[in-house]
């Protein structure tokens, strides 16, 4: 493996790090100027650079710009004592892989290299040209069903009504509606009803002559008359106005529209897709729309799932998506690691694709490294992460007792190895007195919901407590990390660094835990 640089004019930083790097099994290499490290940069490349930002002669930033035109895969991170905002943004502006500020944590340090390194092992990633990808992306059987209406929709000229939840994507389905049908050389005019004023919704539909009112000073074609031979998409269709709703359908029912203050009718060729994400059928019952409108409109209606019923697809949007927002930024395209698509593809998205695609213009900007982490994901995607249950962790957090967690009995399952928690389960809460802890343990955590173990913790510290043990709260924190490192290390078959990693911790650190925790690993492979 080719070795790690570290340049800093400090003697004792250049030591520490070299020292650190070593333990890991990778050979470092130190200098004392940036010009050390350009002179042996004409005949070697490292594998990841090191550098302090201010140091005598060039700067660290200086050595970057000239780092990044010879080697631009090159990752380099900048470290420095002046933890000022202009540093790091000239760090990142740079090209920096990342921005360290001083004094570290070592093994925080050693983390953030490490993770350099396996960036710079990582295949190069060619980027699918975006031309290739399809109009609409979706290969979940729900998805299958939209792009089955749209074809057999595409010789037709009937009105279609899209309904979905908001950000879903039903503009992209009336576009390919319109593409594929008969009229696809004509315009496509789309209109929002509920982010136009009521009062210029009229004129902004079916425009209006000169002098009709105040203001207009020239005749003003409407979109009913800009969509002619083409397609008219109403999104929001929902939210129109009563009295819009009916010249709407007049329009639909005889083909002809008045322009405001005109007196000639005017024949519109022109095809009308609606969407909305109400409940139509609702706002009918409820005299918020018109039933004979309704009608009208939804002679075919796709439905366009949600995000969340077709989860298979986020890992390609989510790819096609890193892919737009690196050619808009001229970045290169972040790619994502196996552990943050499980995460994002986990993740119920309630603005849908359109959420999707800002998480990615996010990551796009925001993420440290081309290969993107769990860690890196915006702070919604990791609270879902590990949050689990909000629900739970909102009661806990709002109830005025703790008691509160097990107001109910728990009744989630109606099963257990053990009898004794079987009919605690069913006595409820205050039951569980009279079971043994570490039956209650093995009983019911395959029994109860995968929140419940925050009732079990609560159980347990409930009675350490009223039994007047002491330390109670180091008695439990040795046993929740003692638990956490052996199943870290179960995970990774005992190797230790990278039970560390995935646990967010140094090396040293479960190094010394397992010692002061007297855990036994002679048993975990």
């Amino acid at each position: 493996m080719r070795p790690i640089w570290v340049v800093d004019d400090d003697h004792s930083i250049r030591w520490v790090l070299q020292k650190a790097i070593s333990r890991e099994g990778i050979p470092c290499e130190i200098f004392s100027s940036a010009s050390e490290v350009l002179e042996r940069l004409e005949t070697e490349v490292p594998q990841v650079l090191v550098s302090d930002i201010r140091m005598p002669g060039q700067s660290g930033l200086s050595l970057l710009s000239k780092v990044r035109d010879l080697h631009p895969d090159l990752p380099v991170i900048i470290m420095t004592a002046y933890s000022d905002l202009d540093s790091a943004v000239s760090a990142f502006q740079g090209g920096a892989f990342e921005y360290l500020p001083k004094p570290f944590d070592i093994e925080k340090a050693v983390e953030l290299i490490m993770r350099a390194v396996r960036e710079s092992q990582t295949e190069e990633f060619v980027e699918e040209a975006d031309s290739a990808a399809p109009e609409i992306l979706g290969q979940a059987p729900a998805m299958q069903e939209v792009f089955r209406a749209i074809g057999r929709l595409s010789q037709s000229n009937v009105t279609v009504l899209i309904t979905g939840e908001s950000g879903a994507g039903k503009e992209l389905v009336a576009r390919a509606l319109h593409r594929h049908s008969p009229r696809a050389a004509q315009p496509f005019i789309a209109l929002n009803t509920a982010a136009i004023p009521k009062d210029l919704l009229e004129s902004e539909l079916f425009g209006h002559e000169r002098g009709s009112f105040t203001g207009a000073q020239a005749l003003r074609r409407g979109r009913f008359e800009q969509a002619e031979n083409g397609t008219l998409f109403l999104d929001e269709i929902g939210d129109m106005p009563a009295e819009l709703q009916t010249r709407l359908l007049r329009v639909l029912s005889d083909g002809h529209f008045y322009r405001v203050g005109g007196q000639q009718p005017i024949k519109a060729n022109v095809r009308v897709i609606a969407a909305t994400h109400q409940n139509l059928d609702e706002r009918v019952k409820q005299g918020l729309f018109r039933e004979d409108l309704y009608h009208r409109l939804n002679v075919i209606r796709l439905r366009l799932p949600p995000l969340r019923e077709r989860q298979e697809d986020i890992p390609i949007l989510a790819k096609h998506f890193l892919n737009v927002s690196a050619r808009e930024l001229g970045t290169e395209t972040k790619r994502l690691s196996e552990s943050a698509v499980r995460i994002i593809s986990e993740f119920p998205f309630p603005g849908n694709v359109r959420q999707l695609e800002n998480v990615c213009r996010w990551i796009t900007v925001m993420a440290p490294a081309q290969l993107v982490e769990a860690r890196d994901l915006p702070p919604e995607l990791k609270a879902f992460q590990s949050g689990g249950n909000f629900a739970l962790e909102q009661m806990a957090g709002n109830s005025p007792s703790p008691n509160l967690w097990l107001a109910e009995p728990v009744v989630a399952a109606t099963t257990s190895s053990s009898p004794a928690v079987g009919q605690a389960m069913s006595a409820g809460k205050y039951a569980f007195d009279a079971v043994p802890s570490s039956e209650l343990a093995t009983g019911l955590v395959s029994a109860v919901s995968p929140a419940s173990w925050l009732d079990l913790l609560f159980i347990e510290a409930e009675k350490a407590l009223e039994s007047g043990q002491p330390n109670v709260m180091d008695a439990l924190t040795a046993q929740f990390e003692t638990t956490m490192i052996q199943a870290a290390l179960k995970a990774t078959h005992g190797k230790r660094i990278e039970a560390a990693q995935r646990l967010g911790i140094g090396r040293n650190t479960i190094t010394r835990k397992i010692q002061d925790l007297n855990i036994d690993v002679k048993d975990i492979d």
